[in-house]
């Protein structure tokens, strides 16, 4: 028998909805069908941070309470409508994957629909997948570390990247941390973008000592870690209004810098 299936005009295009009774958030009782209705009710916001950008698909087939099941999907795969867009990327081994491109509202339905709970796009653009054009800083606190701790590392991120002309736009993470997003001109390429969020992080922590750290090491950290490296070639960051695979639904919010301070992550689902 075939499986219960939803049809949403999206645009001008039909997404058909698999399933949109699967429970994704079983201790809300959020379904796929409400993700995806989710997504729709903040297109604009969502698409203002990945639109046209290439994207890993972090599946959840089965809802956030079967961990074991989740998996990344880099390669968008052959059973895809035609109106879905793609672009080649590389990967630093060589490799390479047709990856989707979240194109407009209908392409972000129609991941969801796959089990993708939340965004992961690449900071680059169709048509030039090797020069970003966002600099991405994540703020982690390490276990045992209060939030308030990312909340005081933030502003000092936000300090050092204005003395160099560049403004940061801060979110939640959804889950312990921040995000910082730095919008860049597409000239340099993953290697040079990541040398500057590390000099970046690295003043951070010199401002900073005992409170920021750049170990790489998890056993050698202190405090909030400035996470550099999510601007290496392979790397992906939860975007802006994402849901997040937890069982409250928690959403990757952009604030203000003026609403950091106090901040708690758990008030956005």
């Amino acid at each position: 028998m075939p499986s219960k299936a939803e049809i949403l005009e999206i645009d001008g295009i039909d997404v058909r909805i698999t399933n949109p009774d699967k429970v994704f958030f079983p201790d809300i009782g959020a379904t796929k069908l409400d993700l995806v209705n989710y997504y729709l009710s903040v297109a604009e916001g969502t698409l203002a941070g990945c639109r046209n950008r290439p994207s890993t698909l972090y599946r959840w087939p089965n809802g956030v309470d079967k961990p074991e099941d989740a998996f990344f999907q880099k390669r968008v795969g052959d059973k895809r409508p035609e109106w879905v867009q793609t672009q080649v990327v590389k990967f630093p081994s060589g490799r390479s994957a047709e990856m989707i491109v979240l194109a407009d509202a209908a392409h972000v339905a129609w991941a969801v629909n796959t089990g993708a709970i939340d965004l992961n796009p690449w900071p680059v653009r169709k048509g030039d997948v090797d020069h970003p054009d966002e600099l991405r800083a994540d703020l982690d606190p390490t276990p045992g570390v209060p939030y308030e701790d990312v909340c005081t590392v933030a502003p000092v991120v936000r300090d050092v990247l204005r003395e160099h002309g560049l403004e940061g736009w801060p979110k939640t993470s959804g889950k312990r941390g921040m995000h910082i997003y730095v919008r860049i001109e597409p000239r340099w390429p993953f290697t040079e973008v990541r040398r500057a969020a590390l000099a970046m992080a690295r003043e951070v922590e010199r401002r900073m000592p005992g409170v920021a750290t750049t170990a790489w090491w998890k056993e050698e950290r202190e405090g909030v870690f400035v996470d550099y490296n999510q601007n290496a070639r392979d790397r992906t960051i939860a975007s802006a209004y994402s849901a997040r695979p937890v069982a409250a639904a928690t959403v990757s919010c952009p604030v203000e810098w003026a609403e950091v301070d106090g901040l708690d992550p758990a008030a956005f689902t």
